[in-house]
């Protein structure tokens, strides 16, 4: 679960590094353009999953994560061999719709065994382990990319999705049973979505994974431009990301714990306060000092994104909660529309980068503050 999980991770992280030159070589002229080739993979998967949930209701879960890294490697491939910057975009696009089958069936497979905290556990093993790509894909992206160029990114990418095929089809054995699988019907996706929609529950905890999301993802969109660039570190880059990725893993690996303790709702609330908390204080700061120190921003996202690991293995499970009965579906509609929110917001932080890390760090103490609010109206 953890390696068909990582596929995403590493499909955005291992590019970081390579987007400058990759820009240079498709004669990208605007910097924040680059961004997209991270955008198009999460857009991707916002809409994949809308047929890859029902898909693995009917057909189990098992052909449809096949049909999903048959995809994604077929993505991998067209960007491979990309001759213009749209060339890619599609690529990577494919890249995402493919990779969306991995994600949610990986939800629907844990789910149709476990629910509740339990269930919250086995996610943050899950993401304990996904979580150490993001610490070493960009160094492995910047090796590539000064060995043999960027191109040979997106072949590393075949190799292990081939590799995760191969493995899942020998170790995982089906979770659905025949009995209890469902039609492909657009009836029955639109009968589910308002089973979701019309659940506080499920509908608030989605909607605050997609604010979550969507900040990290402002943060992946703006991270080569404000370390390689504003920030001068140039190779240097992926250690300091990995350094960063390392709070999301000691948290994931915390949370398996804690969660068991104290409770996914009292571990998100309080998260989210303490994100409000630190970014609110660094607004303040960046209008009094400008441009932080490297050592402060560092200790600042270490900070914030330690609580976003903790919310990351607990969002998706509370708004999985009620939706036992539609599990493969449920996970898709969750998934899509928490995605679908994260890659909009994501994009606009990103495309708003400026030369200052002010656009990242408003993204964040807006979408944290919004969050509170939607949590407390679910919990109502």
């Amino acid at each position: 679960m953890s390696l068909l999980m990582a596929l995403v991770a590493l499909s955005i992280d291992a590019m970081l590094p390579a987007l400058s030159q990759l820009g240079s070589d498709l004669q990208v002229q605007n910097a924040n353009d680059r961004q997209l080739v991270i955008s198009m993979i999460f857009l991707g998967l916002a809409f994949g999953q809308l047929f890859f949930g029902p898909l693995s209701d009917s057909t189990g879960r098992k052909l449809a994560n096949y049909i999903g890294l048959a995809l994604f490697i077929g993505g991998a491939l067209l960007c491979m061999f990309a001759v213009t910057f749209p060339m890619l975009l599609a690529g990577r696009l494919l890249q995402g719709i493919g990779a969306s089958a991995p994600r949610v069936v990986t939800l629907a497979i844990v789910r149709d065994q476990f629910s509740g905290r339990a269930m919250a556990r086995i996610m943050s093993f899950v993401m304990t382990v996904f979580i150490l790509v993001p610490m070493l894909a960009p160094s492995m992206g910047q090796a590539v990319l000064q060995t043999v160029g960027w191109r040979a990114i997106f072949g590393i990418y075949v190799l292990l999705a081939i590799v995760a095929f191969v493995w899942f089809a020998l170790r995982q054995p089906e979770t659905l049973a025949v009995e209890n699988r469902a039609p492909f019907t657009g009836r029955r996706i639109v009968k589910a979505t308002q089973e979701v929609v019309g659940n506080r529950l499920a509908l608030g905890y989605t909607v605050t994974a997609g604010f979550i999301s969507g900040a990290f993802i402002g943060y992946l969109n703006s991270a080569q431009q404000i370390f390689q660039e504003q920030y001068a570190l140039g190779t240097l880059f992926p250690i300091y990301f990995g350094v960063i990725a390392s709070s999301i893993w000691l948290a994931s690996l915390l949370n398996s714990q804690l969660v068991m303790r104290l409770g996914m709702r009292f571990l998100v609330r309080n998260s989210l306060l303490i994100i409000f908390g630190l970014s609110a204080v660094a607004i303040g700061g960046l209008f009094f000092a400008g441009q932080v120190p490297l050592w402060v921003f560092m200790t600042y996202l270490m900070l914030t994104f330690f609580c976003v690991g903790i919310l990351f293995g607990n969002m998706n499970a509370l708004a999985m909660e009620p939706l036992g009965q539609v599990a493969g579906i449920g996970a898709a509609i969750v998934g899509s529309l928490s995605t679908l929110i994260s890659v909009l917001l994501g994009t606009v932080i990103g495309q708003s980068y400026n030369g200052t890390i002010l656009p990242l760090v408003m993204g964040l103490t807006v979408l944290s503050g919004l969050s509170l609010v939607v949590v407390r109206w679910a919990e109502k």
